[in-house]
């Protein structure tokens, strides 16, 4: 999926990024073991009204590792805030998809007289729950151990991405992402697995979330069983004028399970506070 729009498609320091679009900037940040690709349906209609840049992860898509085996989400936050001056752009809005929350919160935190807006989307700005961090490191070594996703965790992995019924709504959807756990071999696994205990290690950064004076939108997926709905109320509860949009029949992936519906309500949100 990394593959979309390749004429666009750039590199700076290791991260690959799409650069599509013109006008205000939003920077989208996708979700661990996805890529850029992700947002290709939200990118057709956000493009014709901003400039986009979609950085991927690091070990993902067409990125190089994390330079370093202490690397946080922060030191991305960093790396892509020396892309936005690379690019020499003052000011953005933010959107991030679970992982790409978590390092958009950090870029909010280091820079905020750079961001103008915010958008959440199935993400946490507080520590992973402890019985599931466990589970999750657990999975990450195994998977690192052994340089390749076993067939049983990617049943887990993939029962967690999607909503309830999405074997039927989306089988095309559900089948790709199976495909793209078990053609990791290797290296990419280390570096995904990397990417992961960056995720779910992270620290807990609610209190900076609470203090942001910035327009924001939770949005989370009815379904979601990563990033549960009532972690975007709690959200929602703490930082002051923020909105949310609980998104119907969708699981983790509310941009590819609904994506009419959640290109609308960024592009609704984004053209009103970034005009």
């Amino acid at each position: 999926m990394s593959g979309i729009f390749p004429a666009n498609r750039q590199r700076f320091q290791g991260i690959s990024y799409l650069d599509i679009g013109q006008g205000q900037v939003l920077v989208l940040g996708h979700a661990f073991l996805w890529d850029s690709g992700m947002w290709a349906h939200q990118l057709e209609r956000l493009s014709q009204h901003f400039r986009c840049i979609v950085p991927d992860f690091w070990g993902h898509g067409e990125s190089e590792p994390a330079p370093a085996a202490s690397a946080t989400l922060a030191g991305y936050a960093q790396a892509v805030c020396g892309l936005l001056d690379h690019l020499e752009i003052e000011t953005v809005g933010l959107i991030g998809h679970s992982m790409g929350g978590g390092w958009a919160i950090e870029l909010g935190v280091q820079v905020p007289a750079r961001v103008r807006a915010l958008v959440l989307m199935d993400s946490f700005a507080g520590l992973e729950p402890e019985v599931a961090n466990l589970r999750y490191q657990a999975m990450l070594r195994e998977a690192g151990d052994n340089l390749s996703f076993s067939s049983a965790m990617i049943d887990t992995w993939t029962s967690l991405q999607f909503g309830h019924d999405a074997e039927n709504l989306h089988p095309e959807l559900v089948a790709s992402f199976r495909r793209r756990l078990e053609s990791c071999q290797g290296e990419q696994v280390t570096a995904l697995a990397q990417a992961g205990r960056m995720w779910f290690g992270r620290r807990d950064s609610f209190e900076d979330a609470e203090m942001f004076a910035l327009p924001c939108l939770l949005m989370v997926g009815a379904e979601d069983r990563i990033r549960t709905v009532l972690e975007s109320n709690l959200m929602h509860d703490g930082m002051t004028g923020s909105q949310l949009q609980v998104i119907p029949r969708a699981g983790h992936l509310c941009p590819l399970e609904q994506p009419e519906i959640v290109t609308e309500g960024l592009l609704n949100f984004c053209q009103k506070v970034m005009a």
